[in-house]
């Protein structure tokens, strides 16, 4: 998915399938070619979100999840070359927090989590107003961290769901219709979700937390076991006390991405 991004709305978007079991170079084909429908002289930058690591300082990508044949790829220098604009590229999840600072929920934060809850358990810090990235733009892969006899990931994420052979969205469609194994499905969810977010917040203890990602759509059969662990087990109860946690209303992924452009002009 592309998008020609002013100010704050979208102009004009682009989507097309990822050719992702194809060789490396034919996938950057497929970026530009994505690009070039919507591109003009009048573009500033352009802001591309990769599922992978990201090596800003000499500008690599590396490893793209779902895409076997990527191994490393110069992507900003491939993209520049081609149309002669600033490229910045980042970790998606790093892309989804900043474009919550910029377009979301998280404007008047200066320090939060944001967390995408999808098809893994990402998350992107913003410390003082800017994006912490870390190493190799790896900085908050919680879902990484050991948990139970997997990690975090594989209890807070959609691969919770998808062991039960049942997609996040089944599952919410039967959770509304009050299907009562589906509801106790979302409050199991909720207590692992609830502990993730209680590590993140002995960790960083942000203003507040943002959730993204498809599973979010369903916080409201999970937020009551959420919340209720971070009332019983989390420690400092004036951290949580002042916690905002909130869902995103931004549909789409190309307004964090573009804001890796904004953000470049703030630094």
């Amino acid at each position: 998915m592309a998008a020609l991004i002013e100010e704050e709305k979208i102009l004009r978007q682009y989507s097309c399938p990822t050719p992702f079991d194809q060789e490396k170079l034919i996938v950057v084909d497929a970026i530009a070619g994505a690009i070039s429908h919507l591109f003009d002289d009048d573009v500033a930058g352009i802001g591309i979100g990769v599922p992978g690591l990201v090596d800003l300082k000499n500008n690599l990508v590396f490893n793209v999840v779902n895409i076997p044949l990527w191994g490393v790829v110069p992507l900003k220098q491939l993209i520049e070359e081609r149309f002669h604009k600033p490229v910045f590229v980042n970790n998606d999840a790093n892309c989804f927090a900043i474009g919550e600072k910029y377009f979301g929920k998280a404007k008047d934060y200066q320090n939060f989590i944001g967390i995408t809850l999808g098809t893994g358990f990402g998350a992107g810090i913003i410390i003082n107003n800017h994006l912490y990235s870390g190493n190799y733009c790896g900085a908050g892969e919680f879902g990484m961290i050991y948990y139970k006899d997997k990690n975090v990931e594989a209890y807070s994420s959609g691969q919770f769901f998808k062991e039960l052979e049942l997609s996040g969205a089944d599952l919410a469609k039967k959770a509304a219709e009050g299907d009562a194994k589906a509801l106790k499905l979302f409050e199991t969810f909720g207590v692992h979700v609830g502990r993730a977010i209680a590590n993140i917040l002995y960790a960083l203890a942000p203003e507040a937390i943002i959730l993204g990602g498809s599973v979010s759509r369903s916080f409201c059969f999970f937020e009551k076991s959420m919340r209720s662990v971070l009332d019983h087990e989390f420690e400092y109860k004036k951290i949580y006390e002042s916690l905002k946690i909130e869902v995103t209303e931004l549909d789409n992924g190309t307004l964090g991405a573009s804001s890796l452009v904004f953000d470049s002009r703030a630094s």
